[in-house]
């Protein structure tokens, strides 16, 4: 094959077919980066694996063999010799509360505190680095994980936190203990009666609050901590980039405030953004997007309002996700509504007033109910309003009838999971819902065979954002006690290439970003990530030791594990 391309002269290479064959022109034409002796996983059904890539300009510009791209070594500013890593398109992880989660990497952290006494412990010691007067915030704490599991009450910690008011949130962000202080603060004591969409716990014996909240109750003492300033924030957004690449995690979607907008934008405007963020704004609100006319998504290839996200209801761990019948543990409970479902028929209105602006929507349902409910709303108005490329997302997905998912595949909706949930609720789950109910709890491998569009992320903070943990638990679906080592429900496991899709290739299409992220391709952005191990090939549980080695965003390496 021969190309003249007499208006560039300066291109001197043609890279034609898949596989590498390169054509020299008249002239030299450098590339940035050549990347050799790889074990490439370039997630193209086609060729699903080269040895070689090379980048010019902040995108790829060739894939294929080691012989095919040596002959452009000469060209090449840097060379790295793989020495059979695998690579892999850098991670997207579809479901973060990103923000939060640069805040909680220097915050109290109490995710892994398996005794009363080590909780109350280092909400002494938080307090006294903080100074009286000060907010303790954040927390994940996770009672399931105390011996023996209870729920934490203000007692435990008014001792210590006589002028600290406090308020830490359970690690899912639907449960938070307030101390007394900060009850006070919120004015709220026996004779507060819960809102619409949360509870206000009290103490069955002397009608006083436990300190427990649970949904819209958090937000009575939530709206009095004060707002941090706007370079904590932009800190706080660098610490949260600089944690995801550090995992390869190149592409986040966050499930936050319209406020983290500014935020973003301020660090794109010094060229300090070093990962790509498709921000969610809550579907409350509408009305911005409405009043300005923006119709469908907008941005650039580092920073994009996406769409709208919802509530339907809470979390298995705070016993507020929504069932049709109730938990097992607890004989008069079937779960909460979120606020944001009140006044009844609002998420219908907000949906429909969504789907004519050409929004995407993404909505949080987590029990069997909520679900159920979700879907009949969105079922009803893709029927009204005919078919389109909508993309609508179901964020969790994790209680369904068998009948509901072959309806999200015939729906064509995208499950929007977080894989590494069910090593912790596969703990505990069954307890609270019973072994019936839970054969469809996570149910990966139905929704694939049903269609579905299924992409994975971590939810961080209420997990860790390692993308590695997650394929782990979707391919394994052990959990962390380790009672389950052939698997928890294994008929729903996964295989490896199918957590990695749900990472990359269907990620970047639930983003509507597949001609420019997603896979190893010419053209395509330069978001990679190296391992230390092929995860394709060693025995699935040997996934929890591979460490990232380096992530590139744009053709940059910005993150080197190996120093």
């Amino acid at each position: 094959m021969r190309l003249e391309l007499k208006r560039v002269a300066s291109i001197s290479i043609i890279v034609a077919g898949y596989l590498g064959l390169i054509v020299a022109c008249r002239g030299g034409q450098m590339v940035d980066i050549l990347l050799l002796n790889g074990r490439i996983w370039t997630g193209k059904e086609t060729q699903p694996w080269a040895e070689a890539i090379a980048i010019r300009e902040e995108k790829i510009y060739a894939v294929g063999s080691n012989k095919a791209l040596q002959k452009i070594a000469g060209t090449a500013k840097i060379i790295y010799d793989l020495k059979g890593s695998l690579v892999l398109p850098g991670f997207i992880d579809a479901h973060t509360h990103f923000l939060d989660g640069g805040f909680s990497l220097k915050r109290l952290n109490l995710k892994d505190v398996k005794s009363r006494e080590e909780f109350i412990a280092l909400i002494a010691q938080e307090a006294k680095k903080l100074g009286p007067g000060k907010w303790i915030t954040h927390g994940q704490w996770d009672h399931q994980r105390l011996t023996p599991p209870e729920l934490p009450r203000k007692e435990w910690i008014d001792p210590v936190t006589p002028k600290n008011p406090v308020l830490i949130n359970r690690h899912d962000g639907h449960m938070a203990l307030a101390n007394s202080l900060a009850l006070k603060i919120a004015g709220i004591n026996r004779q507060s009666v819960s809102p619409p969409g949360g509870e206000i716990q009290m103490d069955s014996a002397t009608g006083e609050p436990t300190g427990i909240l649970t949904d819209a109750a958090i937000d009575l003492v939530a709206r009095h901590i004060p707002e941090p300033s706007f370079d904590d924030k932009l800190e706080a957004a660098k610490l949260a980039c600089q944690h995801a690449l550090a995992n390869g995690v190149t592409s986040v979607h966050d499930m936050g405030e319209a406020t983290n907008f500014e935020v973003y934008q301020e660090l794109a405007r010094r060229g300090e953004l070093n990962c790509r963020i498709r921000l969610y704004f809550p579907i409350t609100e509408i009305e911005v997007f409405e009043r300005l006319g923006l119709k469908g998504s907008f941005g650039s290839e580092w920073l994009t309002i996406g769409g709208l996200k919802g509530f339907i209801d809470g979390s298995l761990g705070a016993a507020t996700a929504l069932f049709f019948e109730p938990y097992s543990d607890q004989s008069q409970n079937f779960g909460l509504f979120h606020s944001q479902m009140y006044p009844e028929g609002i998420m219908e209105e907000r949906i429909r007033r969504a789907d004519r602006l050409g929004l995407q929507i993404a909505i949080h349902a987590i029990g069997d109910r909520a679900n159920a409910v979700i879907l009949d709303i969105m079922e009803k108005i893709i029927r009204e309003n005919g078919p389109r490329d909508r993309r609508w997302r179901i964020e969790h997905a994790q209680h369904l009838r068998r009948k509901d998912i072959a309806r999200m595949g015939r729906l064509a909706l995208i499950a929007s999971v977080q894989p590494y949930h069910l090593a912790d609720d596969g703990c505990w789950a069954e307890k609270r819902i019973g072994p019936d109910r839970a054969r469809t709890t996570y149910a990966f491998r139905s929704l694939l065979d049903n269609q579905v569009v299924l992409i994975a992320g971590s939810d961080w903070t209420v997990a860790p954002l390692n993308p590695l943990l997650g394929i782990w638990a979707a391919v394994t679906r052990q959990t962390v006690d380790g009672r389950h080592p052939e698997g928890w429900i294994p008929e729903e496991k996964i295989t490896v290439e199918e957590a990695v899709k749900a990472y990359t290739v269907k990620a970047a299409y639930a983003e509507f970003s597949e001609k420019m992220k997603g896979t190893i391709e010419p053209g395509k952005w330069a978001d990679l990530v190296i391992l230390d191990r092929d995860i394709f090939t060693i025995p699935p549980q040997e996934i929890l030791k591979t460490r990232v080695k380096m992530t590139f965003v744009a053709g940059q390496k910005v993150y080197n594990g190996e120093n």
